[in-house]
């Protein structure tokens, strides 16, 4: 008779693979030696949790396979060791596959094949499985009834990455005999010098009103390498490209830079794959556990890093989320823009906002992406432009229209430009209403479809402000008048010392001259040049200040 041997073993770690599969091999030729069995198969999984259901085993899994396949070479599968195989109900959602292909199992506990209709086999096999599911419970809770105690008591290190500020150190070696005489080693947690500090930083900006987010723009602006990038060798998996949010708010919540080992932060819960689909088993997730549950070592087990004060703080803070205090530090001196609110993007047609970044001045322009979908536009997450980039090409525009000697020149061309309609930037305007109006019959069908009514009314009020400023480009190009004599002197008297304002006046004075001569400044970051208008007094005089065009 010709057999088929199944077998599994756990792990590597906890007992040799082939030795277990030897005895496992060697109690199953003894039960079919007497009726002349033959194994010409081997079904065996190394490294495979009894938790898992046959189908997600891979030997396992095939010999349910070569079950359905008439030419399989044998007529009978046995198993030398029942609470290996079988685990919890397996047996009963197992066994009527065998039935069906007509495939006996042979197992010692019942002396040889198991009989279909025997009560008695059934219930052996149904206890063989919980019993194999309670040795699995019990060495659970041997395991970690032991590490709570280790974690309590010694305040071991039990394993793991240290975290980001502290290295591992020999601490002598393994107090188990049997490990000790393979060569292992127990270890305990010092400060990393080129960490720790970084770690105390964390702590003092968050406990100061920074949030996760501006903490790790910080790190990243100052170069500091992110957890991942300062010990590669642990964190290959990961890119090591900057600081996270995640990464940030994890150090904050970690309570061993107290000096504290803490255990149970975390726990494995076993889910269902498919509550449709009861068979399939579970599947490991970790969980947080609630703080009451964690294991704190009865004293300082390492060198701490924040004072337990400052841990709790930040805790308070972090369980407080949204409604947190927002402290912010009192700027020393006050910024000045000289182009606030003068400088268009000209991809989205928005202001850009003044923001000061790495020492300098500069015009920001943030679009979000789902504004860019919604409007078929093509824009980066962040278009930036300095000021000192700028400032210098302005005012040397300005200055040349303004001199003297080009001062008749300039004001001709403006008065000219009084006389005529620009048909093109009319035309312009118009269809910018159009798409305006468009647009919004859009944003109501996506309202009444269900669309967050707060990303709705954003949209709407960016439309609406465009729509705004094309009317009023409308008025202005359809309402104007020629310049009179009066007014260009006017005008010649009131430009006449520009060269000496710009030169030489303070920046809040700078910016009051560019608000007088109504300056808007559009930037085309694909060309990287900027449109400059002025107009003194309603004319206009039209110029670029970058770039080759």
């Amino acid at each position: 008779m010709r057999f088929a041997f199944a077998g599994r073993v756990s792990t590597e770690d906890q007992q040799d693979p082939e030795a277990s599969r030897l005895w496992q091999r060697s109690r199953s030729e003894a039960l079919i030696a007497p009726v002349g069995g033959e194994i010409v198969a081997e079904f065996f999984d190394v490294g495979m949790s009894r938790s898992l259901p046959w189908s997600r085993r891979p030997r396992a899994a095939g010999l349910l396979a070569a079950l359905r396949d008439a030419g399989r070479g044998f007529e009978a599968v046995v198993i030398g060791e029942p609470q290996r195989a079988f685990y919890g109900n397996q047996f009963g959602l197992t066994f009527p596959l065998f039935v069906h292909y007509g495939v006996e199992l042979w197992v010692p506990e019942v002396g040889g094949a198991i009989d279909p209709g025997s009560d008695a086999h059934d219930l052996v096999m149904q206890i063989y499985g919980g019993m194999s599911k309670g040795e699995r419970s019990r060495i659970k809770i041997r395991v970690r009834s032991t590490m709570a105690a280790q974690a309590a008591t010694e305040g071991r290190f039990l394993g793991g990455r240290p975290p980001y500020g502290y290295r591992l150190a020999d601490a002598g070696p393994h107090p188990n005999p049997a490990k000790a005489a393979d060569g292992k080693r127990l270890h305990v947690l010092e400060l990393d010098p080129v960490a720790a500090p970084i770690v105390v930083r964390i702590f003092a900006e968050y406990l100061d009103g920074r949030g996760f987010f501006a903490i790790a723009q910080g790190l990243t602006r100052d170069g500091i390498p992110c957890p991942s990038a300062h010990d590669r060798k642990r964190n290959s998996h990961r890119t090591g490209v900057a600081w996270s949010k995640s990464a940030v708010r994890a150090i904050l919540l970690n309570p061993r830079y107290t000096g504290r080992e803490v255990w149970n932060k975390q726990r494995k819960d076993e889910v269902l794959i498919d509550v449709e689909d009861v068979a399939l088993g579970h599947e490991t997730k970790m969980r947080w556990n609630d703080r009451d549950t964690w294991i704190w070592s009865a004293k300082p087990t390492h060198p701490a890093i924040v004072t337990p004060e400052d841990f709790e703080g930040v805790q308070a803070l972090t369980a407080a989320g949204a409604r947190r205090p927002n402290v912010r530090k009192t700027r020393t001196m006050q910024r000045h823009y000289l182009f606030s609110g003068r400088v268009r993007c000209g991809l989205c047609g928005r202001l850009m906002q003044g923001n000061f970044n790495n020492g300098r001045n500069h015009y920001r322009c943030r679009y979000p992406a789902d504004y860019a979908a919604a409007n078929h536009v093509e824009h980066p997450k962040a278009v930036y432009l300095r000021e000192d980039v700028l400032a210098g090409p302005v005012d040397e525009w300005l200055t040349q229209a303004f001199a003297p000697a080009k001062l008749t020149e300039t004001l001709t061309a403006m008065s000219e430009a009084e006389d005529s309609t620009d048909d093109t930037a009319l035309a312009a305007a118009k269809e910018t209403i159009q798409s305006c109006g468009q647009r919004l019959q859009r944003y109501r069908a996506a309202l009444e479809a269900g669309t967050d009514p707060a990303l709705i009314q954003q949209w709407t009020a960016e439309v609406q402000a465009e729509r705004v400023q094309a009317e009023a480009k409308i008025r202005e190009l359809t309402g104007r008048q020629r310049m009179t004599t009066e007014e260009i002197n006017a005008l010649v008297n009131a430009l006449g010392g520009i060269r000496r304002v710009l030169i030489d006046a303070d920046p809040i004075d700078r910016a009051q001259v560019y608000r007088s001569l109504n300056l808007d400044l559009t930037y085309h970051p694909g060309r990287r040049t900027v449109t400059a208008e002025a107009r003194p007094e309603g004319h206009v005089l039209m110029g670029c200040v970058r770039g080759g065009t």
